[in-house]
Parts: structure tokens; sequence; C-alpha cells
């Protein structure tokens, strides 16, 4: 495949939204997708996926999170002498204390952080980068797995036993983290992976305005029998339905072709070593040597007239010799399955969505009664047609289907009543938008 040849939407299917949700002001999540721009570059640095949630007040999370997204995706592709899971904890790292310098030097935006998962799709499988409590998800073969570790009292008190029953864990709360960018100068990166890719795969980075209304036995079923954007969209909409107290955000990264599989030819991480390219002055050298050597055969190689040249050549060579010597210098090869973290921290089975389904058919129902008595305009012959479908799903006991199109019903009601809401606020002169 060549380079302009490239189209990562027939390998990849992406999907993202950031939801201000229904009880802030203000958006103070922030997300990042960034593809590589070649084949080359995918080969050096994948894809790199990000979600940062930030925490102060004005507008200091909705900073912290935002020099997280920006910075880190441009640093990661700076440390060339790196192999790319270094680069990405050096990358975090870095913004780290770039937050934490601005912080520092404003009042306003004093201790201001953020959250950050970043995930990267290497040829050699997937890396995430984490601080703080926003998550990164793999669904594979009807099994969700939650890759990264929870930066928060609730999981940190869990994995030191200090949690003796259900009970205790129900008084803390939930939201308080113990880990995140900008507060602090120094910061501890967790690295988890390589996890390997399989066409199939689907991967979410989100923050906890998702997961603290949705349930991961909720997540498995919606994210195994729904397209990534209408995934992402039903995900949202179930949010704000319980009461979206928080800023949502997600990216959905689903894999459709075995070009971004991960394969037994691929190069392994070296880890450790530093990468040198060859710089000018080296192809100076060999450009140096090559014309020596065409000078000495011209010479018939006579002892006097190549004497100087041969001593030239010979010092190109051992430059060159050096310089190629250098291009991969120490470090250690991640043999199979050896990994990074402690990954995976969770699994849920998401093969039966039975639950899921009457959870959705019960919101429809109030969706629906909603609808009726505020009044909204809806095309309701579209709406009847959906909800049939649904319910001749659930009697064929074909749940796959039953999931996609109480989903699908749900995300058309609330479209439906964004659009009403639209209406009426322009019919008052109130700007919704």
């Amino acid at each position: 495949m060549s380079e302009s040849e490239i189209n990562w939407d027939q390998m990849l299917e992406v999907a993202t939204i950031s939801d201000v949700g229904m009880r802030r002001a203000s958006n103070q999540d922030n997300l990042s997708v960034s593809m590589a721009s070649s084949i080359e570059r995918w080969n050096e640095l994948g894809h790199l996926f990000l979600v940062a949630d930030g925490m102060g007040a004005h507008a200091a999370g909705e900073l912290a999170s935002e020099i997280a997204a920006d910075k880190i995706p441009h640093l990661y592709t700076k440390y060339r002498d790196l192999s790319a899971p270094e680069a990405l904890r050096q990358a975090v790292t870095d913004a780290n204390a770039a937050i934490h310098r601005k912080g520092q030097a404003n009042e306003d935006f004093y201790n201001m952080g953020t959250t950050c998962s970043v995930l990267t799709l290497l040829p050699q499988g997937a890396v995430v980068a984490h601080v703080g409590d926003s998550r990164v998800y793999r669904l594979r073969n009807n099994k969700l797995e939650q890759l990264t570790f929870d930066h928060s009292l609730v999981w940190e008190m869990r994995a030191s036993g200090n949690l003796p029953d259900d009970e205790s864990e129900n008084l803390i709360p939930k939201n308080v983290i113990t880990r995140s960018l900008g507060p602090y100068p120094n910061v501890k990166v967790d690295l988890e992976g390589p996890f390997p890719i399989q066409v199939g795969d689907v991967f979410m980075l989100c923050s906890d305005g998702l997961t603290g209304l949705v349930e991961d036995s909720e997540l498995g079923p919606l994210l195994a029998n729904l397209p990534a954007n209408e995934a992402a969209r039903v995900l949202v909409d179930l949010s704000n339905l319980r009461g979206g107290p928080d800023n949502i955000t997600l990216i959905i990264v689903k894999v459709i072709d075995q070009r971004m599989a991960t394969t037994g030819n691929r190069q392994p991480i070296r880890v450790g070593a530093r990468k040198m390219k060859l710089q000018p002055i080296s192809l100076a050298m060999f450009g140096l040597f090559a014309i020596t050597a065409l000078v000495m055969f011209l010479s018939s190689w006579s002892i006097f007239p190549a004497i100087i040249p041969g001593v030239i050549a010979l010092a190109a060579l051992v430059w060159i010799v050096i310089q190629v010597s250098q291009t991969f210098s120490g470090g250690v090869t991640l043999g199979s399955g050896q990994r990074f973290g402690k990954g995976p921290h969770t699994q849920t089975d998401a093969a039966s969505g039975k639950d899921l389904i009457n959870q959705l058919e019960s919101i429809t129902g109030e969706l629906q009664k909603a609808a009726v008595d505020q009044k909204w305009t809806v095309d309701w012959p579209k709406m009847e047609r959906l909800v049939a479908k649904a319910n001749e799903s659930v009697k064929n006991n074909d749940q796959p289907l039953a999931i996609r199109c109480y989903a699908r019903s749900i995300c058309f009601l609330m479209e439906q009543l964004r659009e009403h809401s639209r209406k009426m606020a322009s019919d008052t002169g109130i700007d919704k938008s």
C-alpha cells in the first residue's frame, strides 16, 4: 500500500463526542485524535487517542485538559530517540510540567489539574498511558476489559485491602482522585500494554461523566452490538437521561481491517534503547567514501596516487560503521507476552444483553410518555416503526437486534427533544446553541 492510498477509515471506525452534560455551564473535558500521516509514521508511532477531564475553579480545569490534549500528541512525535511507549510516557510527564508551570504562574489557575488517558495503536499492539480516573476499555469476544487502573480513593483502598466489605466502599466518594496532571511538578504515569490487536476489537476512552452513570455491564453489549457512532451517541444520551451531572467525553475505536491487527512479524518494542538517525554529515561521509573509491579505481590502485584517498576512504568507512551501529544501541526487547503494568484490571461479560434490553425498553416507554405529555414535535410514524421492530426482536429472542432498535429509538427521541428545544428557544428568542 503506497502512502497516497492510505485511508485509515477503511481500517478503523472512530467516533468521538464531548458533551457538556445536563448540570454544567461549561465543558472542562477535552479529547484528541492523531492519526499517522504515513505508513512510516504508523510503523514508528501508530495512532494516538486521548481523553482528559479537567479540574479547577473558573476556567482552570478546561485549560488544564486543553494543554494535555494539545501538548501530548505534539510532544509524542518529538522524542525520536525513544521507543514509542517511552516517548508516550515522556510526553505525558512533560505535559504535567507545563500544566503545573501555568498553574503556578497565575493565581486563577493555581492547583488546576486534569486526568489523562492516552491510547496508542501500534503495529506491536495497544499501549496506554494513564493518570487519573478516566478510563480505557477493550471489548473482545464479548468480554469488556478495563485496561487502566482508576487513581481514585476507592480503587487505591481496595487495592491495599483497606475496604473490608461492599458497604464500606459505598461510604467513600467515588470522585476523589489520588493522581492527576498539574497539581505537582512531578507525576507517576502508568503504562499498560502492549495488548494484542485483532479485527473486531473495540477500544473506548472515556471520562467519568460516562462511567459514573453507565455500568460496565451496559457498556459491553452496547459497544458489541452498535456501530461506533451509534454507540457513542446512545451512551451520552443514557448519561444525560440519568441526570448528566458531569461533562461526558468518549472516543470509540473499532478495528475493522486485518492490516491493523498485531501479527508475529512486527518489529518488537525495544525499551531503553537510543535510536539514532544517520545525520547529514554521515551521508556526506558516505558520499566521500564512494567518490574516493571511484578515484582509487580510476587510478588503477597505484600506491602513491591512492594513498591519500585511501586514508580518507578508510576514515569515512569507520565513521559510517559507527553511525550505523548506533542506530539501535542498548535497551531491552519486550518478548512475547511481556507487558508494562498489570492490566486488564477488570473483566465483564458482555455476551448477554437481556437486562440491558429491559432497561432500554423502559427508558423508551418513559421518553414516549414524556413526549406526549409535553407535546414534543415528534415524527411518530418513524418512532412507532423503531419500537415495533424492537418488540419483534425481543419476541424472536434476537438480543443484538433488540439492543440496536431500542438504542436507536432512544437516540431518535433525544434528537427530537433537542430539536424541539432549539425550536422553542428560537421562538422565544433564547439562544440554546
